[in-house]
């Protein structure tokens, strides 16, 4: 899962719960998403990738490089 890039589908912030949307197993699958700089806010359709995995669907989060 680390390194993965995946969009975001709920606005993920300070003292909210995101919601990323990944690539995997021939799919694409929602997880739940935290910013990894918690005072970073990621907006809805952003491309983001996965920092950090706890399983089985939490992941933190950072912006991709475009």
């Amino acid at each position: 899962m680390i390194g993965k890039e995946g969009r975001v589908t709920g606005k993920i912030g300070p003292g909210l719960v995101g919601e990323v949307m990944i690539a995997i197993r021939g799919g694409a699958e929602a997880f739940y998403a935290h910013p990894v700089d918690p005072r970073e806010e990621i907006p809805v359709g952003a491309i983001v990738v996965v920092v950090e995995y706890h399983p089985p669907r939490t992941v933190y989060v950072a912006h991709a490089l475009a």
